[in-house]
């Protein structure tokens, strides 16, 4: 194929292939697995690595780094002592919509797990981000996210005490901040969002249940209210291999 070659849209240009044409052999069976994915679909259990390896005349090593690769690309799951091929990853749509509204829309069931609710003088950079004083009281609410039972994020939310004082009585941490708020008479506005790509801490990993190695999308997201007051800042640590992020795109003045 010639750096020319149409190609499909959403694949990768020229399939991989770098213009001197040659491959590395990983990459090689990698390409060949695509075929066997497919073909066993989503849940289906891959044949062992001593299969695999016997049936693409591969070392073990080299097979090992092909499916090292597509369970990096959340394109396989661990299951047991097993591996099986991965559904599409989740799409949470970039928006002021809470995460129980992205989910809940893709036909799965949304849920949080507390992980602690702390009150704490807000210190000078946090005091900046919420429009508030250095030391007034802040919350900070953590939360495992989850998919259907499955754990797929971490988020911290920060929030002014003034603006919900009855938060550790009245709030159910396994329900939509946002739907908590509406009910406060605090209503959304606007917001600011910054996504990177970031290794998860030790604790971060093991409270989602993945590997450190594992690539995670950060999102740090600023809501300011309907007056453009400050309102919230969070922080939603993702897992890379279950998660995607959309954004509906206009021309100016469309």
């Amino acid at each position: 194929m010639s750096p020319g070659t149409p190609h499909a849209p959403g694949t990768p240009v020229r399939s991989g292939v770098p213009e001197h044409g040659r491959l590395p052999k990983y990459y090689v069976v990698k390409t060949e697995l695509d075929g066997l994915l497919a073909e066993l679909g989503p849940g289906g259990l891959l044949p062992t690595e001593v299969e695999l390896a016997t049936r693409y005349g591969v070392a073990r090593a080299t097979l090992r780094q092909a499916l090292r690769e597509l369970l990096l690309e959340g394109r396989l799951r661990r299951r047991g002592r097993g591996t099986v091929v991965a559904g599409a990853k989740l799409e949470q749509p970039l928006s002021l919509a809470s995460y129980t509204e992205g989910v809940s829309r893709q036909g799965m069931r949304p849920g949080r797990t507390l992980i602690g609710l702390d009150r704490f003088p807000a210190d000078p950079a946090t005091a900046g981000r919420l429009g508030l004083s250095e030391g007034e009281p802040v919350w900070h609410l953590e939360r495992l996210l989850l998919a259907d039972e499955e754990r797929i994020g971490l988020e911290s939310t920060y929030v002014a005490v003034a603006r919900v004082p009855r938060l550790a009585d009245e709030f159910d941490p396994a329900s939509s901040f946002y739907a908590y708020l509406r009910e406060q008479g605090a209503e959304l506005g606007a917001g600011q969002e910054r996504i990177e790509t970031v290794l998860a801490t030790p604790r971060e990993a093991l409270l989602i249940g993945t590997p450190p190695a594992l690539p995670m999308l950060l999102l740090h997201r600023r809501s300011l209210d309907a007056a453009g007051a400050p309102l919230e800042q969070v922080r939603s640590l993702y897992r890379g291999d279950r998660f995607s992020f959309t954004l509906d795109l206009r021309a100016p003045g469309a």
